[in-house]
């Protein structure tokens, strides 16, 4: 392995641990400490949970072409997945608030090993049907497990200021640390050992049991709407009516369908542009890199919302940058023209591409706990992880057309995501729409 990767694996590791040692008062929350058991036994469900996704990221586009699929039957099957989120996603975030919370994080750690399992058949369509799974899985790990931490944090009389400690801690080692290790371990296992590409998916569905086992045993129940004559349709017009009639969570809805479009979409795209010409490039390691500077800006947004700062001011600057980081590649491309010679290492225009992505990663870190702390305060409880869902409708519609034309159109345009840029003009707007509302109860 080359030393570049070591070089900015290291400098982000020594600003991470510098930021989490310098933490002064002003950083810090007194807490009570049965908010903190019940803090930590979220966190460690949380990290369990993406531990399970995390093994998965660095070898999912790499085992599909080891199977000897082309990057058009590989967008197919990233379309299989974010497309089966997009149709089956209201329909069981809307029945988590209904049939209960915990019930439908139980169901996603099911559904995920099932996926998981999948992966050892090289059958395109066994391999369809593990992408639906995992589809269906992904929505429930982003609606039902916020939702059963917000309604349980209430339901307990926690102050309403330590659920950003939560998400941010949640963030720090579930999308930081976490994945920093599972994208090592992930490695290990695939490359180091040599039990290949399909191992960290094996691995993946253990620490989803155990997951699935301590909710099973620690977690209560809880439940969006009480009213049993209400039915799923019902549900998903109060959804409608709550985003159709409130601007705020329209806004927020679009803040994060296309923030999410565009990390999505750069999963995808990293593995080929960073090696374009076959070069080859350690995955799991640049993964592990990629969620290092995700926990950079883990740890900076954890600083930012233990000072109160509001979100949605510091958050247009985060867009902002991230729009800039993506469109490195098309600069990167004039100014350093590729290679032709196939495999080889990492170019010099593959390197720069690489800080560039992981300056996008930390502000996915920062994006992460402070899109939770703004949902939290606009969205209503009774309906949080149907509207969560609905959220993720457009995202999912973004993705798939974005990965429909992944052999049709350059890779450097699809990576450069005029999403983002869309992005950070919704956010301005939400602000100023938070800015009229004076009254609002979120304040």
């Amino acid at each position: 392995m080359e030393a570049y990767y070591y070089v900015v694996f290291g400098a982000l590791a020594a600003v991470v641990a510098g930021l989490e040692l310098g933490k002064s008062g002003k950083d810090r929350v007194a807490t009570a400490s049965v908010f903190n058991s019940f803090k930590n036994n979220y966190v460690l469900v949380y990290s369990l949970m993406m531990s399970g996704d995390w093994l998965q990221g660095p070898y999912v586009y790499y085992l599909y072409s080891q199977y000897g699929f082309d990057k058009g039957d590989i967008g197919r099957l990233f379309i299989a997945g974010f497309g089966s989120s997009m149709l089956f996603g209201t329909i069981v975030g809307s029945l988590a608030d209904k049939q209960g919370r915990k019930r439908a994080c139980i169901t996603y750690c099911i559904s995920y090993i099932l996926s998981c399992i999948t992966k050892h058949s090289p059958e395109y369509k066994i391999l369809m049907i593990g992408r639906i799974l995992g589809g269906i899985a992904t929505s429930l790990l982003f609606s039902a497990f916020e939702s059963w931490l917000v309604a349980e944090h209430n339901k307990r009389g926690f102050d309403p200021q330590w659920l950003s400690i939560t998400f941010s801690k949640a963030i720090f080692l579930g999308n930081g640390l976490v994945a920093i290790v599972s994208g090592l371990f992930a490695n290990l296992l695939a490359e180091n050992l040599g039990f290949g590409p399909v191992a960290p998916f094996d691995a993946a569905a253990c620490f989803l049991a155990i997951g699935m086992a301590i909710i099973m045993s620690s977690w209560s129940e809880n439940y969006g709407d009480p009213s049993e004559s209400k039915d799923l349709m019902a549900q998903f017009k109060v959804a409608a009516k709550a985003i159709a009639s409130d601007e705020k969570i329209a806004l927020l809805g679009a803040i994060q369908s296309l923030f999410e479009g565009s990390m999505y979409t750069f999963v995808f795209l990293w593995t080929p542009a960073l090696s374009p010409n076959e070069e080859d490039i350690p995955h799991g390691f640049i993964f592990a890199t990629f969620m290092l500077s995700s926990m950079l800006g883990s740890s900076i947004a954890s600083r930012l919302l233990a000072r109160k700062l509001k979100v949605e001011g510091y958050m247009q600057i985060v867009f902002s940058i991230s729009a800039v980081t993506l469109v490195l590649p098309v600069v990167t491309n004039f100014l350093v023209p590729p290679s032709s010679v196939k495999g080889g290492s990492i170019s010099f225009g593959g390197c720069l591409q690489l800080l560039g992505f992981c300056t996008f990663e930390a502000c996915v870190g920062i994006f992460w706990p402070s899109i939770m702390k703004m949902r939290s305060q606009y969205i209503p409880e009774e309906a949080r992880s149907t509207i969560m869902n609905f959220f993720r409708i457009p995202l999912n519609l973004f993705v798939c057309v974005v990965l429909y034309n992944v052999s049709r159109s350059s890779l450097l345009v699809q990576l450069f995501s005029p999403a983002l840029i869309l992005q950070a003009r919704a956010t301005q707007r939400f602000q100023h729409s938070s800015n009229t509302c004076v009254n609002c109860i979120c304040r």
